[in-house]
């Protein structure tokens, strides 16, 4: 009975919070890190005026929430709107949830496209029962060969309980 017990508790042991991995994206030009198995859907969101197709992955671990979501742009000038509206929209639900806690700041993605210009917003307050309420989100953009722009927005929610979780994340994004 006892080396039952202590076979479940030594596989637990070997399960770590952060069991991390290459994730490639549906339109197979970014490679994230993620840090378990992501859960992927399809959904339409508004954008500049127009319903966009956007493909996300993501997970749970570690009290956080890491994603990726992605949509292809016909141009330069569509894929400045749409991440316009997608960093406005963000935004404003996150001043709604956190009282405005919010600050933004240009930001380096390694081999993003310079316009639109990768851009980071920080979230931090506390939701209406008073539980911390935090997010870390960046968008950038990736120019195709065909002339389109693939658009992603990287978002980690809550605060990991791992110190280097949200660095691993946004470091861990690879473009080729």
């Amino acid at each position: 009975m006892i080396l039952p017990a202590a076979a479940i508790a030594l596989l637990a042991a070997c399960s770590p919070t952060f069991n991390w991995r290459d994730v490639p994206m549906a339109d197979g030009d970014l490679t994230a890190l993620l840090p378990c198995k992501p859960d992927r859907a399809e959904r339409a969101i508004p954008l500049g005026g127009e319903t966009v197709t956007v493909q996300m992955a993501g997970c749970e671990a570690g009290d956080a929430t890491f994603a990726i979501a992605s949509a292809r742009a016909g141009d330069a000038v569509q894929a400045d709107a749409w991440l316009a509206a997608w960093r406005a929209s963000t935004r404003a639900q996150w001043q709604a949830a956190t009282g405005g806690q919010i600050s933004e700041s240009a930001v380096s993605v390694v081999r993003a496209a310079p316009k639109p210009e990768p851009w980071q917003l920080e979230a931090r307050g506390a939701d209406p029962a008073g539980r911390p309420n935090e997010a870390r989100v960046r968008w950038f953009a990736h120019l195709q060969r065909d002339g389109s722009v693939a658009i992603y927005q990287a978002t980690v929610l809550g605060k990991p309980s791992a110190g280097d979780a949200t660095s691993t994340f946004f470091d861990g994004l690879r473009l080729p």
